[in-house]
């Protein structure tokens, strides 16, 4: 065996070795890209919103009303889901509400969700009179999109916008009932 060939079979092996060794981001045993966690979509009817709102925990609850045809909920999800990574394992629970059409809870909404990178709890309201869960929220609210409600652990009523939030608001009213001031 010639040294051209001798040193072209030793370049081939190591090239080989450092290729083989190398794992790609997000691997799994398997070699196969492991997709980040996100929300799955839940059917949700008035009723079972009431049993949300009903805590059987004594920590804050945060839900947002949204839905994928509305551009101020699109614009303003980042920043939600920026306040639930910062947030949760704090101990505020956040569930997102989606008022958009049933035949969206297997498309639209979830491929939503998976773009925004979103990973608390996900339900898409299903209800012949929205009014219902409205009201069952905030008698006030007459359901404009996006609306955004922040029980304390008691469950009172905490804060709520009507529209786009400001990051630093909500932050704020965060902090305050999660310091239980």
């Amino acid at each position: 065996m010639s040294i051209r060939s001798l040193l072209l079979f030793v370049i081939s092996l190591i090239t080989l070795c450092i290729l083989s060794s190398a794992a790609p981001a997000q691997s799994t045993k398997a070699g196969v890209a492991k997709p980040a966690a996100v929300a799955s979509v839940k059917e949700i009817d008035p009723q079972g919103l009431k049993g949300l709102l009903k805590r059987e925990t004594a920590r804050p609850l945060l839900i947002n009303f949204w839905a994928t045809w509305c551009d101020p909920c699109r614009d303003e999800f980042p920043d939600l889901v920026k306040i639930d990574s910062q947030y949760r394992e704090r101990g505020l629970d956040f569930i997102s509400i989606s008022l958009d059409d049933l035949t969206e809870i297997k498309t639209g909404v979830p491929a939503f969700l998976r773009e925004m990178s979103a990973t608390m709890p996900a339900y898409l309201l299903n209800a012949s009179d929205p009014d219902t869960a409205v009201s069952a929220v905030d008698p006030d609210w007459h359901g404009a999109l996006p609306a955004t409600f922040l029980f304390d652990p008691q469950g009172k009523l905490a804060f709520k916008q009507f529209g786009r939030i400001k990051p630093l608001e909500l932050r704020a009213a965060i902090d305050k009932v999660m310091s239980g001031k």
